[in-house]
């Protein structure tokens, strides 16, 4: 009772929503870590052209911005939002082996 006591009188959010927010720090700085070296590898280890790295950001960015209005149109209402939280957290999880 003292843990969930502190954290909501201290930190201002429950045990959980603090852990969860813990959890995609670490998520973000993992991506975030990686993402400045993939063309550096690609180029010095596979040798591949600058114009494929290129071609291949442009790509993943296109991707990215398609997927955010597809998910945001297809986004359930209230009730079904932690259920998507936790879907999303154990793909990144799953993804990093």
């Amino acid at each position: 009772m003292f843990i969930r006591d502190f954290f909501k009188k201290r930190v201002g959010v429950s045990r959980n929503v603090f852990a969860l927010g813990i959890v995609s720090f670490f998520n973000d700085i993992a991506s975030e870590m990686l993402y400045p070296v993939v063309p550096i590898f690609l180029t010095t280890t596979l040798g591949a052209p600058v114009a494929i790295v290129g071609l291949i950001e442009g790509i993943a960015e296109s991707t990215a911005s398609i997927l955010k209005v597809v998910s945001g149109w297809f986004s359930p209402g209230p009730g079904h939002r932690r259920r998507n939280a936790g879907a999303s957290f154990y793909d990144s999880a799953a993804q990093a082996f």
